[in-house]
């Protein structure tokens, strides 16, 4: 059996393709609570208050979609390392290794998952120090849900060769997979299509998750779901709306999984497991139709790749 090909430390940022990346930047900045460290015609690059360059990047697109996701490894040698067993394992690569031409730096490797996802390991990133943790502002960003269209093979892919594990299922139609301690920094949905879901952002505790469920009702936003707590994962959560329609979390409170006493369980798609307050009640039909997006063949069609059958 192969190894993992590298040891994944923590989700460090994801890229958004977006039709509205103006609006959008606008409404991160100015609304979300990130903040922009740099801005250009085709997108931007925002940071929250933790020590990462920057936890979202939006790129201005025809339509939505997701343009990477990226984990952070420790070294310039295990990005090279990972390169050789992934040239081993016949895995598509769209970058390096080598010296990425990204505003916050690094060295890293893309590579391609079965359904046309981008997934980046990086180090020797930017460094930049973490700002005061007042303001109800995310830390940054904390999980990516996908939707897949096959949950088995997806979750197969993720565990073999990321090493990630497997923390809980909610029945056969999620999976919640865990790089570090926290429950979950990637989710699987099994839907129709392979989509991004959603995006979630950290808050330091539950009271500024709900301030800044505050500050966005003075914006005049809504949640699409929320304010409620999951069972698997057992954090808070509140769902909402970018300009581009694509959906974007506050959460806190994530469990923190000790790897020795940790079970995995299968949890029941009841409404009273999906939300353990009883404030947000079952999700929307709205919310649904935003996390569902629009099918995302990703790097099949942006780079000249053969799709996986």
């Amino acid at each position: 059996m192969n190894e993992p090909i590298a040891r994944l430390r923590r989700l460090r940022s994801v890229e958004l393709r977006t039709h509205a990346a103006a609006e959008s930047t606008d409404f991160y900045s100015q609304v979300w609570g990130l903040r922009v460290v740099e801005q250009g015609r085709e997108g931007a690059w925002l940071r929250g208050t933790g020590d990462q360059h920057h936890a979202l990047q939006l790129t201005q697109a025809e339509r939505n979609g997701l343009g990477r996701v990226s984990f952070a490894v420790s070294t310039p040698a295990e990005v090279d390392e990972a390169a050789r067993r992934v040239a081993a394992r016949g895995i598509p690569v769209v970058f390096g290794p080598g010296p990425l031409d990204d505003v916050g730096g690094g060295y890293g490797l893309r590579i391609v998952d079965p359904e046309g996802r981008v997934l980046e390991l990086v180090a020797d990133t930017l460094a930049v120090p973490a700002l005061g943790r007042e303001d109800a502002v995310p830390v940054g960003v904390t999980h990516v849900v996908l939707n897949t269209v096959d949950i088995d093979a997806a979750v197969r892919f993720y565990c073999d060769v990321l090493g990630m594990l497997v923390s809980d299922w909610s029945e056969h139609q999620m999976a919640f997979l865990r790089c570090n301690s926290d429950h979950h920094s990637i989710a699987f949905n099994q839907a129709q299509w392979t989509s991004v879901n959603h995006v979630a952002y950290e808050m330091p505790t539950v009271d500024h998750f709900m301030r800044g469920i505050g500050r966005l009702r003075h914006h005049g936003q809504l949640p699409l779901w929320g304010p409620g707590k999951h069972g698997p994962g057992d954090n808070t959560f509140s769902y909402f709306a970018d300009p581009a329609g694509l959906v974007c979390e506050y959460t806190s409170g994530i469990a923190q999984v000790d790897e020795d006493r940790w079970l995995c369980r299968v949890w029941r798609r009841v409404p009273e497991l999906s939300d353990l307050w009883g404030t947000a009640g079952p999700p929307s039909r709205q919310v649904r139709e935003h996390m569902a997006g629009i099918p995302d063949p990703g790097a099949f069609e942006r780079y000249d790749l053969e799709q996986a059958s």
